[in-house]
């Protein structure tokens, strides 16, 4: 019998997101300042070390895996983690392994993740204007994220577009969206600007609620409620119009916390057990301190029983402090 993670909760710990770079090619405005200081490479797990960590939580009963980053495919070498990783596909102790990116690789990664096993991703792309796309992620190539796209799904990957919901920017383009990922076949999810990190302005300026972007959808389109899950926070309704699924993330405006059955783990070896708590747990050190796994297990154990029941994300007007001080592309996507 596998010895499995259960929190405090009762909840079964069975999806880990893990952060395999903090580095980007962007710099979105809503996740990580202009000039930011990336952790120092000595600080960085090895591709090994990551491979250890995640196969630890897999002995664990984990089925989903998802690596992010920073942007993942920008890390060196990476594919060798997908090839490691996608082992236990085959073996049928893992039963999904995903990926969320900025799509600006994948027109040279695409099909070698296939090939891994993966068979769908989330890209983050947050307007469908080129001009406006530049604004809001300073450095990144509309038209090399397109193309990215384009080559996830000819190679067969499932493509779901995440697009953070942000004041007096996109609210006038989730129309258009909805639209483009029917035509496109694309499913979609909008996520609440999440206050972590100083990324030089106040969150209440930057904060949509998605209640009211729902109230404002349902004028144009029909969306019929949908028990679809995929592991993570989403609640999801059908777009009758297009067919394809729409999903909302709402950590501000409804607390998605209550099944929650995730951990986060750094390219450091840094394990939250919530994303919206400072609490964390040291994996590098059990890692590094000796080669038997049970060394690690125990940490790990040791770290799910510390799992809170929620997050305490708020949007203060009258505070600039984000409510968790690490930037998103510390603790990954």
């Amino acid at each position: 019998m596998i010895d499995r993670l259960i929190d405090p909760f009762g909840r079964t710990v069975d999806y880990l997101r893990v952060s395999v770079t903090d580095r980007c090619d962007f710099r979105c405005a809503y996740c990580m300042s202009e000039d930011m200081t990336f952790l120092p490479k000595a600080e960085v797990l090895s591709l090994e070390e990551l491979e250890r960590l995640c196969r630890g939580f897999i002995d664990l009963g984990v089925r989903k895996l998802r690596v992010t980053g920073g942007e993942p495919l920008v890390r060196r070498n990476v594919m060798w983690l997908f090839q490691q990783l996608g082992r236990h596909l085959d073996t049928g102790d893992l039963d999904e392994l995903t990926l969320t990116t900025n799509g600006s690789q994948l027109s040279r990664y695409a099909a070698d993740l296939f090939a891994c096993g993966v068979r769908r991703i989330n890209v983050s792309l947050d307007t469908l204007n080129a001009d406006k796309f530049l604004a809001i992620t300073r450095w990144g190539k509309f038209d090399r994220v397109m193309a990215g796209i384009d080559a996830a799904q000819e190679a067969g990957l499932a493509v779901k577009i995440n697009a953070v919901a942000l004041l007096d920017f996109n609210e006038d383009e989730f129309d258009r969206m909805i639209a483009w990922c029917g035509e496109r076949g694309l499913d979609m999810t909008l996520i609440e600007a999440m206050p972590m990190g100083d990324v030089g302005q106040n969150r209440a300026d930057q904060h949509l609620s998605l209640a009211e972007v729902r109230r404002n959808l349902e004028q144009t389109w029909t969306l019929q409620d949908s028990d679809y899950q995929t592991g993570g926070p989403a609640s999801y309704v059908t777009v009758a119009e297009t067919g394809r699924k729409l999903g909302f993330i709402t950590p501000l405006s409804h607390n998605f916390c209550e099944a929650c059955n995730r951990v986060r783990l750094t390219c450091t070896g840094t394990l939250f057990m919530c994303l919206g708590q400072n609490d964390a747990a040291d994996l590098r050190a059990p890692l590094r301190a000796s080669a038997d796994d049970e060394v690690l297990r125990q940490a790990i154990h040791g770290a799910i029983a510390r799992k809170p029941k929620g997050h305490d994300f708020i949007i203060d007007r009258n505070s600039t402090d984000p409510s968790v001080v690490r930037h998103m592309s510390v603790t990954g996507g």
